[in-house]
């Protein structure tokens, strides 16, 4: 398998050298350069499948050249081992043929968890392999940064340090990042909000000259391909569990920086029927006033009560773009460098492309609040401000009765007390077991300026791995 740079001037990389790269030289982000296929007949047979068993199969394709099945198959089975339900990816019925996929039973209660444990697996193992060592650098607008610490935590090779925006997550998420003890972890709270803290990453990766020599710079962001692939496998999990390919399958996706859906998209491409992706959004609506108005623009990025959403320029979504532009890297990169000077607009055949699959919906705070209480009346089920977000725009869909339509629950209502407080509910979810006594653990991180080379003289005096 090749991987190639959504801008097209990047050299071709194998999945090692992906692994260990993040952004393309050219600023692009990389892609396989083509896609493994899964007749029905293949899709069928993977009803029987447990999660990492069908987890080697969709991911075995991308990695062959790089990792031996069986070295592969182990880094899996340890990878889902952390998780706290047999199922790994449980379905549960809320209403009919509506279903929610809970992705939060991993360690840090987040889906980031799904990509991120099996990321920290294969560093290890490469790093180790090449004898080298590497800087991870990641921002967080929530969850990345719990997930990406605690994957990557017991790497001997790895100096991690995680941005998020200071006073801008939930206390449960900033204390899962907080309180991992390690000398090579490091929590940088950025005076700015999240989009401040991913261009000091993208810009980072652009110039990396205050790092020595021989140490990489890794992303553990969703533009490391890596992620990506490892969310393919629960659309699969879930389609096929439910009926799938026998009849197609909706989700509703809610998602800020687009690499979430971006894997329902893959998993389509590679044969999964896949009736819908539905892309929830609160607020901060960047792609839903992308699906609707064709107009890709910044605009003030507002505080909500789904803060992992509160995004204002959605890093993935370029991805997609190579795709909707006939894969020409060209026209991407003039896209991309339009972009940096102000709003773009996209041609009507792309635009026909993406809403042929793709549609979305807005939900602002109030009806996220509505949505959790509704749903916890209606049958006792609790969602986080996200998830409800995402159950919201399903209902909304109008999608038909014969098509099950699942909501991606994306994270744990224990990380979101405040929405669950203003919902109206009194009962106030409680930490699972080994988080517990979360809030009696020791803090530590460090407040830093809105200034990248103040980030970067930190960067470059923790190295120590």
């Amino acid at each position: 398998m090749k991987y190639i740079s959504t801008r097209g001037q990047a050299p071709v990389l194998n999945f090692e050298q992906v692994l260990l790269t993040g952004l393309a030289s050219d600023g692009g982000l990389y892609v396989p350069e083509t896609l493994p296929q899964f007749s029905r007949e293949e899709i069928a047979a993977m009803a029987g499948m447990d999660y990492p068993q069908l987890a080697q199969r969709i991911i075995e394709p991308f990695v062959e050249d790089s990792i031996p099945a069986e070295d592969l198959r182990q880094i899996i089975a340890d990878t889902y081992a952390v998780f706290r339900h047999n199922a790994v990816a449980p379905l549960v019925q809320i209403g009919h043929n509506q279903w929610v996929l809970e992705l939060f039973h991993g360690p840090t209660l987040a889906f980031k968890d799904f990509a991120l444990q099996l990321l920290g697996r294969l560093l290890d193992y490469v790093l180790e392999r090449r004898q080298q060592k590497v800087v991870i650098m990641g921002a967080t607008s929530g969850d990345t940064g719990s997930a990406a610490i605690e994957g990557c935590k017991r790497c001997k090779n790895i100096d991690i340090f995680i941005l998020h925006p200071h006073e801008r997550v939930s206390e449960v998420q900033r204390r899962q990042m907080t309180t991992v003890v390690g000398d090579n972890i490091h929590n940088l709270a950025v005076q700015g909000n999240f989009d401040d803290c991913q261009a000091m990453v993208k810009a980072t990766f652009g110039d990396r000259s205050f790092l020595p020599e021989d140490r990489g710079l890794v992303a553990v962001n969703s533009i490391n391909w890596a992620r990506i692939m490892a969310q393919i496998v629960y659309y699969f999990y879930a389609a096929v569990a439910l009926g799938g390919p026998a009849r197609p399958v909706a989700f509703s996706v809610p998602t800020g920086n687009f690499g979430d859906i971006f894997a329902g998209y893959l998993a389509h491409k590679m044969g999964l029927p896949v009736a819908q992706l539905i892309i929830a959004t609160n607020r901060n609506d960047v792609l839903h006033r992308v699906m609707t108005t064709a107009t890709y623009g910044r605009q003030s990025l507002e505080h909500t009560l789904s803060p992992s959403m509160d995004i204002t320029v959605s890093s993935n979504f370029e991805r997609l773009l190579f795709d909707l532009y006939d894969r020409d890297g060209a026209a991407v990169s003039a896209l991309m460098r339009d972009f940096d000077r102000g709003d773009i607009h996209f041609s009507e055949a792309a635009m026909a492309r993406a809403r042929a699959l793709f549609s979305s919906y807005r939900v602002p705070d109030e009806e996220t609040c509505a949505q959790i209480a509704s749903t916890w009346q209606d049958c006792e089920y609790l969602l986080d401000p996200h998830s409800a977000i995402g159950v919201k725009a399903a209902l909304a869909s109008g999608i038909g009765d014969g098509i099950p339509v699942v909501t991606l629950a994306t994270a744990h209502p224990a990380k979101f007390p405040q929405a669950i407080q203003r919902a109206g509910i009194v009962a106030e979810p409680a930490l699972p077991l080994h988080l517990a006594d979360l809030f009696d653990r020791r803090e530590r991180f460090e407040v830093l300026p809105k200034d990248l080379a103040a980030v970067q003289a930190f960067m470059a005096n923790h190295l120590g791995a």
